[in-house]
């Protein structure tokens, strides 16, 4: 900076589009700083021409605008380990793919990704000298091996992160890219510009461009024609558009001198880093908590193992678990270190592919974290149990030793656990063998009011604190009142059968009734929020749910609303409702204990044994805080027993009111609880006195809310959408309390509610909480002192 301004200081630079004493200065320092920009990366200016732009990002966007301008376009292939710059350039093409290492060794073997039956078309291939996420290389190789295959191949390489800390030699031309970005700021701090290194042979590409801007041309015609003859010198004349960023490059002209002065050679700075680099790689896979578990989960490769021919570059990327598994949260390990005078990097890093490599997300994954409310820059940086990016810690020139420990010891001072406190649990009354219940099944019903999917045996599902996951995310408004259409009223909604398809990111939803020929039978539906499918004005439509005013946006696709609105014969929308939502987005949980659940109930008589058993006292039946449900009726997750519907279809069956069993689908539940076999016994109405049950090997804990009151919805036969009287009329003389019939009970999942040492103390499974068919269910009753 100091040279910068003695520069600035002493003399005067002009428009270099000029010929004053002033300009030709520019020009001569422009000339003279490019000359030296390619001798920085061992470029000889016969073979290679250099171009100024803002960041190696604009750069990218040359080399991009020229083949979109081609007259059949470019098919376009990029690297997973690509940044997020190199990844858009796929918006342009006329074909694009995302290649991993093993479908770029069999490109490079001859099997071309596109076919060869792409004419004349240029195939355009980008990756990352090394990648900004992990610090892995890739080799340079890949450009000259590409080249000659049967389709005009190009190759562009992303060298913004790699000359950070290493040297770039390009004295084989034959074997360089075609097209290189780099951002000088990255290597020097200052000044802010990048560059696009052009290899002679593939300038051809730009011939094909359009635009041209000032100083790009030697002549311009406007009146009566339109006519222009560009520069054709050198390419760098017909790229530069507008005056160029005189000062920067006289900046950078200072940097690249004293940047040699203070550091000698790039080969000194990547031997100085490289040291570094396998410091504090060891440093932090040898830190281990009490228990003996390591504390970093390291993505970036062993500088000590991998091919020497790849290579890695000083980065290093990780995640913190705490002692139990549980994953730290990258945001509050950023403020830490922040007040520790660290400057680190987390989130995402720009660079999607290797973020969901290294953490192992599907698509699906991030689009369900991207319905969720996951965006770049938010704190929701632990989802679904696992991270959404990584912690970055990148070494340079004038890292030190010092550096390198103090980080070691912020890691472990802060984050490692010497001895972890005990799980403290309180003891559980597990009367009759009730710890042999299982979980039957689980169904969540994405569509309110329509039918169930049923979660198959052998799949975790997550509990979400709304709920269990997608259960009631969507809803079908009424085109003229906005109204939430609801089973009551039209019983065919039962009919609508949806099927969540993480692979590819869908709501399969199939109607099972009688349709017209020309209405189609399935209609698929994005997980994630694709605002194309929603009104460019957002179409926040009013509704009303069980009492509640809510504010749910309407889809605006018209395949979609004429799907619902042909096969129910009802006009109307699917609406979707925002998870976590505020104001009117947002809903709470209305269940409660009711009279005959509440500790010290008097004794009733009940037309059915056991409907109404006696609730011991209970310390926490009344506490409970605000809980955010989506489209529920009245809590987060609904439970019933397999016993009880056993004992009321019992009821029925001696009545001779019904001619078959009552399935258990019509009452709606999200969760069945059933004994684990034949030989265990468990009470019909068991679950009206029970404060909580833990479910599964991990003990998830679940607050019994409130026994569930019940309406004539019950009687439509979800297979067949037919209506009849039962259950409900019998309900209504064995489990009708103070005129109001109930069965089944609201619950919630209690995670993270503890007291004490316990409610510091996050395990891997609190963080992602999930139930499945067959886990174990174990209720619980609470004594008081």
């Amino acid at each position: 900076m100091d040279r910068f301004a003695k520069e600035m200081a002493s003399n005067l630079f002009g428009n270099p589009h000029s010929a004053s004493a002033s300009s030709q200065l520019s020009t001569t320092r422009i000339e003279d700083t490019r000359l030296r920009v390619l001798r920085f990366v061992n470029a000889d200016p016969a073979e290679f021409d250099l171009v100024f732009v803002a960041n190696a990002t604009a750069g990218v966007k040359l080399v991009v605008d020229a083949l979109r301008a081609e007259p059949d376009g470019f098919d376009y292939a990029y690297h997973q380990g690509s940044h997020t710059s190199l990844v858009g350039a796929r918006e342009e093409a006329r074909n694009s793919l995302c290649l991993d290492d093993k479908r770029v060794g069999a490109w490079l073997m001859g099997d071309c990704p596109f076919g060869d039956d792409g004419g004349d078309r240029p195939v355009l291939f980008a990756y990352p000298a090394q990648s900004n996420m992990d610090g892995r290389r890739y080799p340079l190789s890949w450009a000259e091996r590409l080249r000659y295959g049967t389709r005009r191949t190009y190759t562009m390489l992303d060298a913004a992160a790699l000359v950070c800390s290493s040297p770039l030699d390009f004295g084989h031309a034959e074997a360089a890219p075609d097209f290189t970005v780099l951002s000088f700021y990255k290597i020097f701090g200052f000044p802010d510009l990048g560059a696009l290194i052009v290899r002679r042979k593939a300038e051809g590409v730009f011939s094909s461009r359009r635009y041209f801007g000032g100083g790009t041309v030697d002549m311009v015609v406007c009146l009566k024609e339109q006519w222009h003859a560009p520069k054709s010198r050198f390419l760098h004349e017909r790229l530069e558009d507008g005056t160029l960023p005189i000062h920067s490059i006289i900046a950078l002209d200072a940097a690249l001198e004293v940047h040699k002065q203070l550091f000698g050679s790039m080969l000194d700075v990547a031997a100085h880093t490289s040291f570094l680099t396998g410091r504090l790689y060891r440093g932090l896979k040898a830190l281990r908590h009490g228990n003996g578990e390591t504390v970093c989960v390291l993505y970036s490769p062993d500088p000590q193992s991998i091919d020497k021919s790849f290579g890695s570059g000083p980065i290093i990327s990780f995640n913190i678990r705490n002692s139990l598994g549980a994953w730290v949260s990258l945001t509050e390990v950023e403020k830490l270190a922040t007040l520790r005078g660290f400057h680190i990097r987390t989130g995402g890093v720009c660079n999607p592919g290797g973020i969901a490599s290294a953490l192992g997300l599907e698509p699906w994954e991030m689009r369900q974290n991207f319905s969720s409310g996951f965006r770049c820059g938010t704190e929701n940086d632990i989802m679904a149990g696992k991270p959404t990016g990584v912690v970055r810690a990148s070494l340079g020139a004038m890292s030190t030793i010092s550096d390198v420990d103090s980080f070691i010891g912020f890691i472990a001072e802060f984050y490692r656990e010497a001895c972890p406190p005990p799980l403290v649990r309180e003891p559980v009354l597990q009367p009759h063998g009730s710890s042999r219940f299982h979980v039957h099944s689980i169904s969540v019903y994405p569509i309110k009011s329509c039918g169930a999917f049923q979660v198959p045996p052998g799949v975790d599902w997550e509990v979400r604190p709304e709920g269990l996951a997608w259960d009631r995310e969507w809803c079908l408004l009424h085109q003229g009142t906005g109204q939430a259409l609801s089973q009551k009223r039209h019983p065919k909604m039962a009919l609508v059968r949806p099927w969540i398809d993480f692979e590819k990111g869908e709501l399969r939803v199939t109607y099972a009734g009688e349709i017209p020929a020309e209405v189609p039978r399935e209609i698929s539906i994005p997980l994630s929020k694709q605002p194309s499918l929603f009104s460019t004005a957002p179409q926040s439509r009013s509704s009303r749910v069980c009492g509640d005013q809510i504010q749910a946006q309407a889809y605006s696709s018209a395949k979609i609303n004429s799907f619902f609105s042909d096969v129910l014969g009802v006009p109307c929308l699917l609406a979707r409702f925002p998870p976590g939502g505020q104001g009117k987005s947002a809903r709470y949980s209305k269940a409660h204990l009711q009279k005959h659940q509440l500790p010290f109930a008097p004794t009733r008589r009940s037309l059915l044994s056991g409907s109404f058993p006696p609730s011991p006292p209970d310390s926490d039946s009344e506490k409970a805080g605000p809980r955010r449900i989506l489209l529920s009726n009245e809590s987060p997750i609904l439970a019933i027993t397999l016993a009880s519907v056993d004992a009321l279809n019992q009821e029925i069956q001696l009545a001779g009111t019904h001619p078959k069993e009552i399935s258990p689908a019509v009452f709606r539940a999200n969760i069945a609880i059933a004994p684990a076999d034949a030989e265990v016994h468990m009470a019909p109405y068991a679950e009206d006195s029970w404060s909580g049950i833990r479910i599964g090997q991990q003990q998830h804990e679940f607050e019994m809310l409130g026994a569930c009151r019940r309406c004539h919805m019950v009687c439509i036969d979800q297979e067949t959408a037919e209506k009849s009287e039962e259950p409900f009329v019998t309900l209504s003389k064995t489990r009708r309390f103070d005129g109001k019939v109930f069965f089944g009970v609201h619950m919630c999942y209690r995670g993270g509610e503890s007291d004490g040492a316990e409610a510091a103390l996050i395990t891997r499974e609190k963080q992602f909480p999930t139930v499945r068919v067959g886990d174990v269910v174990v209720p619980e009753w609470r004594r008081v002192e």
